[in-house]
């Protein structure tokens, strides 16, 4: 077992831990947007923790590399250093194959003692395509979905009832809105140009030494 899952077992088991909150995603880096909606997720959905979960091998990006796990767990844990609401698990990038988030919710329900609830982190666009996930038909059974809504990034009455119909605990809540994805961080980096805010000061520092995101050729130092 993932030591921090055991970890969050103990802490279920000591009455700490009623309510978990799970970040998956890349995290190719991780960036303000990823920390504000886990941070307004918690709030908002009365979560006792969030443990954010970098894939693995993703089965939406088999198409393009994805940086070592080692090193985006490393970002992350820079990351969230001194909240003590946000954890970082390695399950999913110590685990062989592709990834999937169901064998994940599987894995933490197996470890977590009975009566512990587990709430899924994802955004709207995401949400409506939670039919079509890998083994949709168990993803209900497993845990409930906190779906972060946004303007132009919603959820409307005819999807919600639809999701609904279909079994999904769906838990709308507002984010504040940062236009912010690893893909333009990473474009950024390639280009030379600044990323400082767009990710936490000590991933910023993590990239620029260890020279991630570059091209072959040498645009300067970060800004």
């Amino acid at each position: 077992m993932d030591a921090t899952v055991a970890t969050l077992a103990e802490r279920a088991r000591a009455g700490e831990l009623g309510r978990l909150g799970i970040m998956g995603g890349t995290f190719d880096p991780v960036h303000g947007g990823h920390l504000v909606c886990a941070e307004q997720a918690r709030e908002a959905l009365k979560l006792d923790a969030v443990v954010f979960i970098p894939t693995g091998r993703p089965a939406f990006k088999l198409d393009r590399p994805v940086t070592d796990g080692e090193e985006r767990l490393e970002m992350l844990r820079a990351a969230m250093a001194g909240n003590d609401g946000f954890v970082v698990s390695a399950l999913e990038v110590e685990r062989p194959g592709v990834t999937y988030a169901v064998d994940t919710l599987r894995e933490l329900r197996a470890a977590l003692p009975e009566g512990t609830e587990l709430v899924f982190i994802t955004g709207a666009d995401a949400a409506l395509t939670l039919p079509r996930w890998h083994k949709s038909e168990d993803l209900s059974d497993l845990a409930a979905f906190g779906v972060a809504t946004r303007p132009g990034y919603e959820l409307d009455a005819a999807a919600l009832a639809d999701l609904s119909a279909r079994g999904f605990d769906v838990r709308p809540f507002a984010v504040t809105g940062l236009d912010i994805s690893s893909s333009d961080v990473r474009r950024r980096v390639s280009e030379g140009r600044t990323i400082r805010y767009l990710v936490p000061e000590p991933v910023r520092a993590m990239i620029e030494e260890k020279h991630l995101y570059r091209e072959e050729s040498d645009h300067g130092r970060l800004a």
